[in-house]
Order: structure tokens, then sequence, then C-alpha cells
């Protein structure tokens, strides 16, 4: 074949795959708004910034998002309804399962990518978030990266806490629920050495506090989030004033936003609640 020739053929198959990449190029997403804190945290994990038209109405705020610094540096949505959405003119959305249904149908109906997270009681199903996420923004490796530096961490706190007796706990707040199985609390007792006596107890969900019962569950612990200044206000309630632990000092408080968080970032509530509960691991 002559020189001509042999690089004509080269050149049309170089031609042939530019013109398949390009595709896939921009069929990676480039106005994503997230409507939620949770998938702000996932977002600014995995996307390039570029990609990011808008994040949640409450992301700039410390006291809810624990990426506000970060998030900062973007656009916040007016509100999460569908029009403060749409006004950014996204090519994905990224919503939460509690998300209101009705704008969930508005969005579906603009006709816009929808992407709704809604398993996030454990790690695991952080994990699966992080990696749809990935696939969705084309940036699978980054995923993979962030989830194996959470293993990494998961797993290094594992072997510290090896062998130590779970201490007794119950969440507390100023709300008249507590936390029993499948929820994140119960994720974060079963990675910092803790037991979940409501757990114990067969509460499920999020259930209303039974006062009467507190007293004989044996509590040695209460998990509160927020500052030091939460202990004064458990400290007005009357069921968890008599507890021989808050009497003792027994109150643990993990700040607002990693306690409530729904991404990889509540590596930071198990290590903090580790940390207060068995301190003689980490000196």
């Amino acid at each position: 074949m002559a020189r001509s020739s042999l690089s004509l053929v080269l050149a049309r198959m170089l031609a042939c795959l530019l013109a398949l990449a390009l595709p896939l190029q921009a069929a990676r997403p480039q106005r994503v708004v997230s409507q939620a804190v949770g998938t702000d945290e996932l977002l600014l994990a995995l996307a390039d910034p570029g990609q990011i038209a808008a994040l949640s109405h409450i992301s700039h705020d410390g006291r809810f998002s624990p990426v506000a610094a970060e998030a900062r540096r973007f656009p916040a949505i007016k509100d999460s309804d569908a029009e403060s959405v749409l006004r950014h003119h996204p090519d994905l959305v990224l919503a939460a399962g509690f998300t209101r249904p009705e704008t969930l149908a508005l969005l579906k109906r603009a006709g816009v990518r929808l992407v709704v997270m809604d398993r996030y009681e454990t790690m695991e199903d952080v994990y699966a978030s992080l990696r749809l996420l990935g696939k969705e923004l084309g940036q699978e490796a980054r995923a993979e990266a962030v989830i194996a530096q959470t293993q990494s961490r998961v797993a290094a706190l594992a072997a510290r806490l090896k062998g130590v007796r779970p201490v007794r706990v119950v969440s507390a707040g100023v709300y008249p629920f507590t936390s029993g199985a499948g929820t994140t609390f119960q994720d974060l007792c079963d990675h910092a050495g803790a037991l979940n006596v409501a757990t114990e107890a067969g509460l499920k969900g999020h259930a209303p506090t039974p006062p009467e019962k507190l007293l004989v569950w044996n509590i040695e612990a209460l998990v509160g989030s927020g500052d030091e200044g939460s202990k004064a206000i458990l400290g007005g309630i009357p069921h968890y004033r008599a507890l021989p632990a808050f009497k003792a000092g027994h109150v643990v408080t993990i700040p607002g936003p990693v306690m409530s968080s729904v991404s990889h970032h509540r590596i930071e509530a198990y290590e903090a609640l580790a940390r207060a509960l068995h301190p003689e691991r980490f000196r």
C-alpha cells in the first residue's frame, strides 16, 4: 500500500475513534443541580467543578452541611422546590428519597434527568450511591477512590475497637423520638463500639421515646447532636434528666452535620463517637 493511501486509512480510523469518543464526552452532565444536603456531599466529592450548576438551599449553612466551606464556591438554589431547581437549567438533578413527591413529579415532567438517592441507612448504601453517581457523572474512578479511602478508615477504626465492650447508648434530642433498628444511628453504633438499647428493646426506625422505659434500659450514655450547649437542653427534659447516665455526665454530643450525614462523611461521626465512648483506645 502506498504511503499516501496508508496515511489516508489511518486518518479515517482516527476520525472514527474521535467520533465515537466525542458522544461519550458530551454525555457527561454539565449542569448538575443537587436538591439536598446529602446529595451535595456526594456531588462535591465526585464532580468536576464545571459540572456543578447549583447545590441545595442550605448547602452554605455550616449548621447543616459538613461541606459548607467548599459548597460556598457554587450557587445555591433558592429553595428545594422544582421551580428553584429548574431555574438553573440542569441536565441532571440529584434528589433525596425524602423529597416531596410533587416536586419529583414536576421535575420528571420537565424532562430533565432525575436521580433519587433513597438508601442511606448503612455505609454500604453510601458506597452504592457513590457508584451510581460516579457512573452518572462519568467519574467512576473518582467514586472508587472515595470508597477505598472511606473503607480504609472504617477498617482502621474496627481494628482499634477490636474486643471492646459495647457501651449501652440511646439517641437523645429535643424531639420526642429515639432511633432504633434500620436508622443511621444504628449504623453509627455498629461501627463505634456502642449498643443501641432502643434496638435491643425492639424499636424500629424513628420511634416515639418511651419515657417510662428509659430507666429500666440500663443506659450508660446519651448520644445527641450539637455542641456542649446541647447537654443543657437535654437537662431540661425530665426523662433524660432523671437518668443516672445524665447525672453522671455521660452525654456525648456529635456535630450535627456529621451526625446526620447520609454520605461518606458519616465516618467522622463513627470516629467521634468511638473516641468519646472508648478514649483508652485512642491514647
